[in-house]
């Protein structure tokens, strides 16, 4: 097989070929590599490249599948692991000065059960600095651009992440989600992205941001890919005081396009004011999809929707003012050079060490959990977020899914949302409910604008019924084929005439 013919399938295509024989592991790292070569000087996805391990790793995993040994989907295919969960040996950042030297000793659970499924890690995706911001702006490690136009944002913070899968540079890879960072980068970026269950993935590794919200998940070319890698990501872990033990961690056996019957529910508060008239397009176009293989689609109220953004801030905002106390420049990290006293080390070192975003969200943090405001902003947060959670749970006691927009436009230009943090911030408006109540959210790529930017859709189940999501997103997916960016596709054509 050629590179571009290695390149065009899907992780779980590739896994099929690597155990029939017909493609190698350490072929397909190689195509993948070559691909980096040619796109990251424009798109500027990864942060760390892994060359020679991931071809080590290819090699040994290559005689394990030959030897009957790994016998998964996913064996022998290589993927990317965002910089903020931790890899044993290779330098996990959070795309921070202050992380910028930072070598975990151990794997993140996440990444440990990729690795036992067979996987090969090619390196470490760029991000918004501690996953706090929308478009990959805020890394220490300069922009990530949208493989689909490199003058536009990829979405963020698993910007990285998303542009990579999109770009070819990789088959699939794990992206974290706190209010909405997989699946609004995936809509941007034409791929699909699913954020599950809070607590079905194991937190171990992650390197925190709001500890309440935050959910590793996959990032890949379809539904198909999301639901064959989260079957090898999701288990209970002794090691996450919040991991839960499911009943059930068959996710592929419910991809059967099969949706008669299935209540689908289109809240007005997603449809209005604010919302891109070619974003409502695709989601009424994917609502009759849904309808013309039998689904039961209608319209309903969810309320608290404007509750929702300043309710995630104040709360994510606080706990990331706690988890990042402990960057200080004492244990680990980057340390001011220059200082006087342990309290001025503190100081220099965190004033240097982190970019003006994180400084933002911790100075916030701080103001709501001080003694004066705790009762007005954060415990009334804490109030609105179970009013959010009773709101879905009145939704889906009528509904199994809940069908809307990922964001309400298209990817910004780059430095357009940079400019404006509150432009930015409100951009989240239809993803940081989905972490607030815990539920797991899919988003779906459903077409392009008139820019030719793409434009995903967005689904939502109660919690623990990913299966209803899947479903819905893998009958929505069959109406369409998947497109890959012409510049990702062009590199592949260049490379293959030399």
């Amino acid at each position: 097989m050629t590179a571009s013919e290695i390149l065009s399938l899907t992780a779980v295509q590739l896994g099929k070929k690597i155990k029939e024989g017909e493609v190698t592991s350490p072929e397909a790292v190689k195509a993948v590599l070559g691909q980096i070569k040619a796109m990251e000087p424009e798109l500027n996805s990864y942060v760390t490249i892994d060359e020679e391990g991931a071809l080590k790793q290819a090699e040994e995993i290559q005689k394990r599948i030959e030897s009957g040994e790994l016998t998964g989907p996913l064996a022998g295919v290589p993927a990317a692991v965002k910089d903020n969960i931790c890899m044993e040996g290779l330098k996990t950042t959070c795309s921070s000065k202050i992380l910028s030297d930072f070598v975990p000793t151990y794997n993140a659970k996440a990444v440990e059960n990729l690795k036992q499924a067979g996987a090969v890690i090619i390196g470490k995706t760029n991000m918004d600095e501690f996953a706090m911001g929308s478009t990959t702006e805020t890394s220490a490690f300069g922009v990530t651009r949208n493989p689909w136009n490199p003058e536009h944002v990829p979405g963020g913070s698993s910007g990285g992440s998303c542009a990579a899968v999109a770009a070819a540079e990789c088959f699939f890879a794990l992206g974290s989600d706190t209010g909405g960072s997989i699946r609004q980068p995936a809509s941007f970026c034409g791929v699909t992205g699913l954020k599950p269950t809070y607590g079905t993935i194991s937190r171990y590794g992650l390197i925190a941001y709001g500890s309440s919200l935050d959910q590793i998940g996959p990032v890949a070319k379809d539904v198909t890919d999301c639901a064959a890698i989260l079957e090898v990501l999701a288990s209970h872990d002794g090691m996450d005081s919040t991991s839960v033990q499911r009943e059930d961690y068959k996710f592929t056996r419910y991809l059967t396009g099969e949706v008669k019957g299935l209540k689908v529910g289109i809240p007005a508060d997603y449809m209005g004011e604010g919302l891109e008239p070619e974003v409502k397009e695709a989601v009424l176009k994917a609502a009759k999809v849904l309808e013309e293989k039998g689904a039961v689609v209608e319209t309903f109220d969810l309320g608290m929707v404007e509750y929702a953004i300043p309710a995630y801030y104040v709360i994510a905002s606080a706990e990331a003012s706690s988890n990042l106390s402990r960057f200080d420049g004492v244990k680990y990290g980057y340390r001011a050079k220059e200082y006087t006293g342990l309290h001025g080390m503190y100081k220099k070192s965190r004033s240097e060490g982190f970019g003006p975003e994180v400084k933002r969200r911790i100075m916030l943090g701080s103001f709501v959990l001080s003694s004066g405001y705790y009762d007005a902003y954060y415990l009334k947060a804490l109030k609105t977020k179970a009013l959010i959670k009773k709101a879905f749970d009145e939704a889906f006691s009528k509904y199994d899914v809940i069908l809307g927009p990922a964001a309400p436009t298209t990817a910004p230009r780059l430095g357009e949302s940079l400019s404006d943090p509150l432009k930015m911030y409100l951009g989240d408006i239809y993803t940081i409910s989905v972490n607030l109540a815990g539920l797991p959210g899919l988003s779906v790529p459903f077409g392009t604008d008139e820019k030719g930017l793409p434009i995903g859709v967005q689904l939502i189940a109660d919690c623990f019924q990913e299966k209803n999501i899947l479903r819905a997103g893998f009958a929505v997916e069959q109406s369409r084929t998947y497109e890959m960016p012409s510049l990702a596709a062009k590199a592949m054509k260049e490379k293959e005439e030399k």
